[in-house]
């Protein structure tokens, strides 16, 4: 039997936190009985810096069933890095770590196949989304979309994939060796390396509450990922500043002929469109250049990705 930690990061999750509770539970202690797994087992919530009651939820749990193991830290820092502390904090005590949201979207009755996938040999076992029924169609547009991007880019993710899955502590061992802040683990655990398979899943709706990820947080996090794992975009701009160049040296040779034709005609239209074809580029360009040289700037600081405020553990049950 095999010691495995459930880890999920919480931000506001008062309304979805006690069913979920109750429910992985129930998943726990079944596993527990068939001696899939050790009693030694846990379940790891990570308050994000929640304004809401999550934190004095998570540790009513812990002081009724130390089962449930707590992690505070000291302010939001996102779901990523959030994630990323419960992790890093439990790779210590368990042998493998299986990571999932608090909204009971990722069906929780794969986790038995996660945990036979692990015991079969797989270091890596990612949850994926069979299909995106549940979804609307501008949400299934879009993600799909996202990730046939990421390909194109040459960024190497796993097709429908978010942060459900299964590490071993060899895998979290050579996750703890990537230092970047700019975090994106869907782009980064596939570097890991080591054997992987995959289980697939139906989503459900989310149980309670609203969803941490409005549309403006997505794009943010979907440019974060691009420019995080591809430098395409950089190659790109390159591109369309020989083809703009070559087009300026075309629409310069045709203007000296008609000059010199006596054609010349004042083209207002033609005059104001160039220009803001050409700014919008100028801008988009650079507004791509600054992206990448805030992530160096951010990186070069190496600020801390999380502080650990308080942590509710027994390694006892």
């Amino acid at each position: 039997m095999k010691t495995i930690w459930l880890v999920i990061p919480c931000y506001n999750e008062e309304e979805v936190l006690p069913e979920t509770a109750k429910r992985l539970l129930e998943i726990h202690q079944k596993l527990v009985n068939t001696n899939k797994i050790t009693p030694q087992s846990k379940i790891c919530m990570v308050n994000d810096g929640s304004k809401d009651k999550t934190w004095s939820i998570i540790s009513k749990l812990h002081n009724e069933n130390n089962i449930f193991s707590g992690i505070n830290l000291s302010r939001n820092r996102g779901h990523q890095n959030a994630l990323l502390a419960g992790l890093m904090t439990a790779k210590e005590y368990a042998d493998a770590v299986i990571s999932l949201d608090a909204d009971l979207q990722d069906d929780i009755n794969v986790i038995e196949k996660f945990v036979d996938c692990f015991n079969n040999g797989y270091d890596i076992v990612y949850g994926v989304r069979s299909s995106r029924k549940t979804d609307t169609f501008f949400k299934r547009f879009t993600a799909e979309g996202f990730y046939k991007v990421m390909k194109v880019l040459g960024v190497d993710v796993v097709f429908n994939h978010a942060d459900y899955r299964l590490m071993s502590k060899r895998a979290l061992e050579g996750l703890s060796e990537f230092k970047e802040v700019n975090l994106f683990l869907r782009g980064i655990v596939p570097q890991i390396g080591y054997p992987s398979t995959i289980v697939e899943y139906e989503r459900h709706e989310r149980f309670a509450g609203e969803s941490k990820y409005p549309l403006k947080k997505m794009l943010s996090f979907a440019f974060d990922g691009i420019t995080s794992f591809s430098v395409k975009p950089m190659k790109i701009i390159i591109n369309i500043g020989i083809a703009v160049f070559f087009v300026s040296i075309i629409m310069l040779l045709y203007a000296l002929i008609s000059k010199i034709l006596g054609f010349a005609v004042s083209g207002w239209t033609s005059l104001i469109g160039s220009i803001w074809m050409i700014g919008g580029i100028q801008l988009l360009s650079l507004g791509i250049v600054g992206e990448y040289v805030g992530k160096i700037y951010s990186e070069s600081k190496q600020r801390p990705r999380y502080i650990i405020q308080e942590l509710l553990n027994e390694e006892d049950v």
